[in-house]
């Protein structure tokens, strides 16, 4: 089945958003939906769920769909609503395997009203000598199940894998390809060749940025959507940067990638798997969950020098906006 539904990412605002946990492991759904209020009282187009953030893969199809509705009904029905897929965290590394886990999380997603997806690396593929034939026939099989694809060109760092110039062009030259999440980190490089492909090949590709590290750069350099884990909190202010940019105001666009550098270098650092729990406790601070429903299972855990520079850094931003500056 060709893909059958568009979508429109241009000026789109996206943050990827976590799950709530307890110190037991167990996701807090009452959290969840305290977040939930909170973030539709926020300037968001939509969110990503299921993605990196929110853990998708380690989640079971159960939690996968309380998430799914919980998110549809606090934002509404006219919100976008993006949802990972990929293979599941256990899911091995046969190609055929990683392809279905993927398919069927694609196929869940399309039931329960996601309006696109954001297709994960099958970074179980790693090493492989026809790695670019199995990257493609994957992401053929997940274009198949009918929703709009955002593509992932994530760091190997994150838990990426490195798409080569002539993979990279067979994949935006996929149908139904809406847009590309580029979240190099810290190759600029890397994220200056997407652009220009987009620019010079493929202009009806929307450039997704999901550079927290840069994210000002990535914007003035030719982003026009963002979906980003550090939108989880702090919100408003990001999704103020991505207006001022695209409204070619750089005196607020420079004023405002100072704030969110600050907040990008205390809480996307090494090592960078615990930002997911970094996000949660900027949650916390500022009053949206409880400070026990900060946790993340999966992650390395979160030092008291971390919540302490968090702490900071939080405090130094909202006095910045106190004074209007």
């Amino acid at each position: 089945m060709a893909n059958e539904r568009a979508v429109s990412l241009s000026g789109a605002f996206l943050p990827a958003v976590p799950v709530p946990h307890g110190a037991d492991g167990a996701p807090d759904w009452a959290a969840h939906e305290r977040y939930v209020t909170w973030m539709a009282g926020q300037p968001v187009s939509g969110v990503a769920v299921w993605v990196h953030t929110g853990r998708g893969p380690y989640l079971d199809d159960d939690a996968r769909e309380r998430v799914m509705r919980a998110w549809r009904e606090g934002l509404g029905e006219k919100a976008l609503i993006v949802a990972g897929a990929g293979p599941r965290a256990d899911a091995g590394n046969a190609p055929q395997a990683v392809t279905d886990d993927a398919v069927q999380m694609a196929e869940h997603a399309a039931r329960l009203g996601a309006n696109a997806l954001l297709v994960f690396p099958p970074t179980a593929l790693k090493g492989r000598d026809d790695l670019d034939a199995q990257v493609l026939s994957y992401h053929k099989a997940v274009a198949a199940v009918g929703l709009p694809l955002i593509l992932f060109y994530l760091y190997e760092g994150g838990g990426g894998l490195r798409y080569g110039p002539t993979l990279l062009d067979e994949l935006m030259a996929l149908p139904g390809v809406a847009g590309i999440k580029s979240a190099t980190c810290d190759s600029v490089v890397t994220f200056q060749h997407i652009s220009r492909l987009i620019a010079t090949r493929y202009p009806s590709v929307t450039l997704v940025t999901g550079e927290d590290r840069f994210l000002g750069y990535s914007l003035m350099r030719g982003a026009t959507a963002c979906l980003i884990g550090m939108a989880a909190a702090r919100t408003a202010m990001q999704r103020a940067l991505l207006d001022a940019a695209l409204g070619e105001d750089w005196a607020e666009t420079v004023r405002l990638t100072r704030l969110c550098d600050a907040l990008a270098e205390v809480t996307f650092t090494e090592p960078f798997e615990g930002y997911i729990e970094r996000m949660l406790r900027c949650l916390a601070i500022d009053g949206v969950i409880d400070e026990s429903a900060a946790h993340d299972p999966y992650g390395p855990g979160v030092g008291a020098g971390e919540v302490a520079a968090i702490r900071a850094c939080l405090a130094r931003l909202d006095e910045e906006h106190a004074r209007g500056a």
